[in-house]
Parts: structure tokens; sequence; C-alpha cells
């Protein structure tokens, strides 16, 4: 058997363990619905809504992934905006509320960081939370992720397979200088726009503005505008008939995503990753992105010029390249067993469960080695379901946005008046579809190791 034959087998198996079950996303619904009950309690965050943003959102999470949540407060139908200071004060009620109503742990409240904080841990089981105010910027880049997941579910198995040989190398913590999980998501998505054929379009083919600079007026017209824009561009994408398919598998585009990043220390001096046009750039021939003070520049497509690896320190970024170069010696050196595999992308913890796993064979994938994952038949369970319930409960009405499209390619917030996009309106078709391709569900209970960070 061939060294990818192998590494298509064992990437496989590791998908299976590590993708949320059902019961997963019921416990972080549940969790969710846990904590808007203690910030109702809070009587300066009275017509507040609690939405889930980050991974949870995106449905790139794993099944012992974090939580990340945003209390957006109340401004009629306008988007909310509030001062360092203010959100500040209203963490800290909060802080107070949940020691107050109990049922958390490791509660930390982090006022100074860019963006104020609390963190936490729930019990059984453990799972981290990270609560932030008024973070809709986070919630739509969530949300373009998860439609990227649609145009090619390749994308979405990368991610959880990338963020978890991550973690394994201990390159996944921004505290401690290295890449945070939306940098590793943004260089899967850059690796997919830059493989021959490509399989992802450069971002601003699905939107061509900037999502953050967007983000002002009411909010139900901006929302439904961003996502109408990009429900049509990425439709159209799909739809394109002179595109070449790409038809790697997923160990061949692991291992071209390892050696594409392998010498990213030296290329890291002069260019910079940008998946707004998917291209590399020149540090010094792009002006939004000096002075050069950073180690390694991954520009955020949805609020350019940011560099969501501004963390990255230049000991951490050495490492970071040979972790790249290291497992790609051994991905594609001769006579590697299953075993070594395993032990080379995941953690020990997560190697064990793998190998006591009960079936370890084609069982689980259909015709031409493809995954036949069980379904999950309620559009309710979907993470983007799940935040448009909680906005639907906002006391104050929403505007009517039901009047005529218009043309959606170079479409902006607040020029025309659209209906919400079909890729999070509830009961619709589509996102059933979506959320049935985007999905992954495990009909066994398996363990659970600690949240991580």
């Amino acid at each position: 058997m061939s060294t990818f034959n192998v590494l298509e087998i064992v990437l496989k198996d590791i998908l299976l363990v590590i993708n949320p079950s059902r019961e997963d996303w019921a416990i972080r619904n549940q969790l969710i619905g846990d904590f808007r009950t203690a910030v109702d309690s809070v009587e300066s965050l009275r017509g507040a809504t609690v939405e889930p943003f980050g991974s949870f959102l995106s449905n790139l999470y794993t099944r012992w992934g974090d939580l990340d949540i945003s209390i957006e407060l109340p401004n009629g139908a306008y988007i909310s905006s509030a001062g360092k200071k203010h959100k500040q004060t209203l963490l800290g009620h909060v802080l107070n509320a949940l020691r107050s109503k109990g049922g958390w742990r490791k509660l930390q409240f982090i006022p100074n960081a860019r963006v104020p904080i609390i963190k936490f841990e729930s019990y059984h089981p453990n799972i981290s939370c990270d609560v932030s105010i008024n973070n809709l910027k986070g919630q739509m880049k969530s949300k373009f992720l998860f439609w990227i997941s649609g145009i090619d579910g390749r994308f979405r198995d990368l991610v959880l397979l990338v963020k978890e040989w991550a973690r394994a190398h201990d390159i996944n913590n921004s505290k401690t200088g290295t890449l945070n999980s939306y940098s590793l998501s943004l260089l899967v998505v850059f690796h997919l726009q830059t493989c021959r054929p490509a399989i992802l379009p450069p971002l601003k083919e699905l939107y061509p503005g900037n999502v953050a600079d967007d983000l002002i007026g009411v909010r139900a017209l901006v929302e439904g505008q961003i996502e109408e824009t990009s429900a049509a561009n990425i439709n159209r994408f799909k739809r394109d008939r002179s595109r070449v398919p790409n038809r790697s598998s997923l160990s061949e585009l692991f291992i071209s995503f390892l050696a594409k990043f392998a010498d990213i220390t030296s290329r890291a001096s002069e260019q910079g990753i940008c998946p707004y046009t998917g291209q590399w750039v020149d540090i010094d021939s792009n002006m939004r992105w000096m002075p050069r003070t950073y180690e390694l520049f991954v520009e955020d497509p949805f609020e350019q010029p940011e560099n969501t690896a501004r963390g990255v320190r230049s000991r951490q970024l050495q490492r970071i390249s040979e972790a790249f170069q290291t497992t790609h010696q051994r991905l594609t050196s001769a006579n590697q067993d299953q075993n070594s595999l395993i032990d080379t992308l995941v953690r020990p913890q997560i190697a064990q469960f793998i190998r006591r796993a009960p079936s370890r064979n084609s069982s689980a994938y259909g015709r031409n080695n493809s995954r036949t994952y069980p379904l999950v038949p309620n559009v309710a369970n979907s993470p983007l379901q799940f935040q448009n319930e909680f906005q639907n409960r906002r006391p104050q009405s929403r505007p009517n946005t039901t009047s005529q499209r218009s043309a959606p390619v170079q479409a902006r917030p607040n020029s025309v008046t659209m209906q919400r996009s079909m890729y999070t309106r509830p009961g619709s078709s589509t996102v059933q579809r979506s959320v049935q391709q985007a999905a992954q569900s495990q009909s066994q209970r398996v363990w659970r190791p600690r949240s991580d960070r």
C-alpha cells in the first residue's frame, strides 16, 4: 500500500474521532442557554442577546473545541457599539452574576486584553468559554468560514486535521507566540486558493468589500446585504463550468499544505499571506502593512489590514517552520505504518483513543473513498440556526427586509434593502442542505479530552 493510501486511511480515522457528535452540539447549545440565563439576571444588560461565534458557529470545532460567546447590547434595530471601558464594566457585572449563579469554574476576567473577555469552564464536560461584548465582526467571520465549507467539504476536513496536528506539535497557542486557530483556518483557505487547480477563489470574489468596515447601520439590512452578496457569488463560483475541478485526495492536500509552508520562516521576512487576493504579497509594496513590525503576516480578509498572526514571535516562528518541515519529511518517507503516522499527526491521548476505536476500516466510507457521515436530521441543530433563534428573541422589532433583490456582486450595505440570505434564513431548504453537508455526527459516545485553548 502506498504512503498516500496509508495516510488517507489514517486521516479518515482521525476525523472519525475528532468530529463532533450530535450530543456535542446539544451540550454547547445547553451551555449557551445556561449562560444566557445568567446574563438575563444582570440589570445593566436588560435586552441584550447572547450569540455564539467562532469555531462553533463556523462548524470548524472538534469534540473538545472551545466556545466563543458574544453579548450583543440592545440598540434598537441598529448595530450597537460600546467603548472599551463600558465593556469592561459590563463584563464585571457578568462575572458577578456567574459567581452568584454557580455552575462554572476557573472564572477569569481579562479587562485589559485587546478585546476584554471573561474566560471560564463548564462542568461535565470541560468546555472552555470566552465571552466578549458586541463581537458582531467575529460572528460574520465565522459565517464566512461556514459558507466556505459549503464550497468544498475538504476545507472543513483539512481545517480539523490541521488544528489537531498543530496542537500535537504545540504550535496552536497565541499565548505562547504561535498560531491561533483562526490563522490556521486562513492558512488552509490560502492553500486551497493557491493549489493547482484552485479549489477556493480569492475571497474578494465572494465579497468585494471589507466586512468589518461595512458593519454600520441597521443590523438586519447590513447582515442581509453581506450575506446576499456572498451567497450569489458563492453560487456563481460553484456553477462555473469553466473551472477545472481539483480531484486531490485529503492526504495529497495535507502533504502539499505542509510543503507550502515549510519555508515560512524565510518567506515571512519578505511576503505576507493574503487570502483576500489569494496571493503572497510583498510586504514592502503594501503600504497598509507598513511599518513591518510582525514576524508573520496573515491578513484578515474580513478585517483588512489586521494581522491574524500578530502574536507570533520570532523564536516560535522557527518552531512552526520546523513542525511543517519535519512532519512533511515523516509523511513522505518510505515504510510509514499507521501507528507512526498517528503519532505524528495527533496528541498522545487522541492517538490512544484512535487505536481503541472499534472500527478502523473502510466501512465508514462509501464509493470513491468518500465519507458517509450520518446526517443531523433537525436543521435547528445548526449553529447558524441557533444564532438566529437568539437574534429573533430581541425585544426590539427588526425592520422589514423582504423588499426586492438587487444585483449582488458589487452591492454594499446600506445601499439597498435586501432580504436575508438563503444561507441563514430560518427554515429554508438551502439551510438544511448546507447544514447536512457541513455537519458531521457520530452515533457512538466517545471519550472527551479536556478543552483546549
